[in-house]
């Protein structure tokens, strides 16, 4: 049988795994993806890191060599997910080659804890560029109102962006608009961009389970048979929809006349990437987010499960741009019924962040808690 994993590539989207773990590369696992599945790239961020730092003893010799050089948790934390994030891009590095550069990259997240903090998100992300020091990395950082202009700064610095946490469109073109300055003020400046590489990080199931659960209560007070019916039509179509209306606004992006000037100059297009692709709702198909966002010149990150559910039972076809008609008809519907997707992506990134800030600060505990034992 075919391996829909590696079939995607015919439809023009690369799958990554958005997952990373140092058993995960010195066992064979991550050899046996590429190798098997075609897997073309990994992301991290600090939910990932401390699940895999935090419930292993894999890192323990190494936490117990840098304490006691006197290292404090965070840097001690730092010096762990470099080296995981060098290993892993040494892994990828052939696709990275064989890609000419469009593939084979690995993303280290700045700190969630500088999520309203433009210089000190510079100032992390040149410092972790630097330390990695590998062509094939993505610096992550999240699409926040001081994110944003420090993803301009550092494109116009020569550095790969992976911009995170985008949830609406008006934010997505805020992005785009960001790399396409930072692009030009580069150039302009008599600087490369042709080995630039950015990916904007659409989210996608997020967006479904906080709309569904607006619909809901508003379903549950609803006496009006024919507004019932309406919130019931829009419950998990949201998301998708979104996504598919996004992607139409990158093809406008990169078609334009401002963008041919860049491309003259060797620019790449800041490829969108659908994260959060796992479903949430146990009533929706276990592959809808990815089955349903297929389409060229795209990512998919998938967690493990998704992963391994898509190779055993995913569905190929050109779903991105098919049927946009209604894809459009829903996001009006939703903005009828007060779903407002602004607000929406207001709250998703609040939520985000501290989905990160969470987990980060359990990471640094438990890594300091390891110190004093080990020390």
């Amino acid at each position: 049988m075919l391996n829909p994993l590696i079939e995607l590539e015919k439809y023009g989207q690369s799958f990554w795994l958005d997952n990373i773990s140092r058993e995960l590369m010195t066992s064979g696992k991550l050899r046996k993806l590429i190798d098997e599945d075609g897997l073309k790239g990994m992301t991290s961020n600090p939910a990932i890191f401390e699940k895999a730092i935090g419930g292993s003893t894999s890192y323990d010799k190494e936490i117990e060599r840098l304490s006691q050089l006197n290292q404090t948790a965070t840097q001690i934390y730092e010096r762990l997910a470099i080296s995981d994030i060098q290993s892993a891009a040494d892994h990828l590095a052939p696709i990275y080659d064989k890609t000419d550069g469009e593939d084979g990259y690995v993303s280290l997240e700045v700190s969630p804890n500088l999520s309203d903090d433009t210089e000190g998100t510079i100032d992390e992300a040149r410092r972790f560029w630097k330390d990695v020091n590998r062509n094939n990395v993505m610096i992550k950082i999240p699409a926040t109102p001081a994110g944003i202009p420090a993803v301009e700064q550092l494109i116009s610095e020569g550095l790969n962006i992976n911009v995170t946490l985008l949830f609406s469109q008006e934010v997505y073109e805020e992005v785009a608009e960001a790399y396409q300055r930072g692009l030009e003020t580069r150039s302009s400046g008599g600087g490369k961009i042709n080995r630039i590489a950015s990916v904007a990080s659409f989210f996608i199931s997020r967006i479904d389970t906080l709309v569904d659960s607006l619909l809901a209560e508003q379903i549950r007070l609803c006496s009006d048979p024919a507004k019932r019916k309406l919130l019931t039509n829009l419950i998990g179509k949201t998301a998708i929809a979104n996504g598919k209306l996004t992607y139409q606004r990158y093809k406008d992006i990169y078609s334009s006349p401002r963008w041919d000037f860049l491309t003259k100059k060797g620019a790449r297009p800041q490829r969108l990437l659908w994260a959060s692709t796992s479903t949430k709702n146990p009533d929706y198909r276990d592959v809808c987010y990815v089955e349903e966002l297929i389409g060229e010149n795209t990512i998919n990150t998938l967690p493990d499960e998704t992963l391994y559910a898509f190779r055993d039972h995913g569905q190929l076809s050109d779903s991105l741009e098919a049927d946009l008609d209604e894809a459009a008809a829903i996001m009006i519907s939703a903005e009828e019924v007060d779903i407002s997707m602004n607000q929406i992506a207001v709250q998703l990134v609040e939520e985000g962040i501290r989905k990160f800030v969470d987990p980060y600060t359990k990471l640094l505990d438990a890594i300091e808690k390891k110190r004093e034992q080990l020390i």
